[in-house]
């Protein structure tokens, strides 16, 4: 890595579909995109093809694209490397082994460290922007924990239905937050022992401060483990 490049976070960003040379709009608070997010700098790169159903759905051939965007951020000064949606996690062992910096593509990765942290009576709530497509392999924890993991998404919904779209229209954060809040209050509802919630989707942190103050519950997300990769090193 050269020595004049600024040490940075690197985040596999997904497809976007804007004009080159147009201005981006400016990341919102408590976004993944937001250096202000850690006190760290952050740079972008695009994984090729990486449009979000493409990759809430998965799709092995991105693999390569997910490699070579990895790649270029390493180039470019990253330390850490995320990814800007948790189904990434899918990519996490290919991309791990192709930099030699640390890989954290997805919120998921917390799981089984969060589920230790928590009596064996505590369940955690997986929130995320498609359960239909959360399967089993991607949670990565212990069959004998699997019942201490509850998962609810928003899938049908604005937020989701923008997603879907090329390119993606911004969602209005009223609108995650509303959202997200009765997605969690059915499953507190559901299910009472939730003791902790871990966002999977990475539009979520932009609500989650006001998602702590109303269920005083611990929530995770991928700044979180951001936060705790870059401390651990920079």
């Amino acid at each position: 890595m050269a020595t004049n490049i600024s040490p940075s976070l690197g985040i596999l960003n997904l497809e976007q579909g804007v004009t080159p040379g147009a201005p981006l709009r400016a990341p919102r608070a408590h976004s993944i995109l937001n250096p202000s997010s850690y006190d760290f700098p952050v740079i972008l790169e695009t994984v090729a093809g990486a449009w979000a159903e493409i990759v809430i759905r998965g799709d092995p051939a991105l693999e390569p694209a997910y490699i070579s965007a990895a790649e270029r951020l390493v180039e470019r000064g990253a330390v850490v490397v995320t990814a800007n949606c948790g189904f990434s996690i899918r990519h996490q062992a290919a991309v791990a082994a192709s930099v030699k910096v640390p890989v954290v593509t997805s919120s998921l990765l917390l799981l089984p460290t969060l589920l230790h942290q928590l009596p064996k009576t505590a369940t955690i709530a997986v929130l995320t922007a498609d359960s239909t497509h959360l399967s089993e392999d991607l949670l990565g924890v212990d069959p004998a924990d699997r019942s201490r993991v509850v998962i609810g998404g928003i899938e049908g919904g604005e937020m989701w239905h923008n997603e879907m779209k090329r390119p993606p229209p911004q969602t209005d954060v009223d609108v995650i937050e509303r959202e997200v809040a009765a997605c969690v209050a059915r499953l507190r509802n559901e299910h009472p022992t939730i003791a902790a919630i871990l966002f999977e989707c990475t539009a979520f942190p932009l609500v989650a401060p006001m998602m702590r103050r109303a269920t005083k519950l611990p929530i995770y997300d991928i700044t979180t483990l951001c936060r705790l990769t870059l401390s651990s090193i920079a």
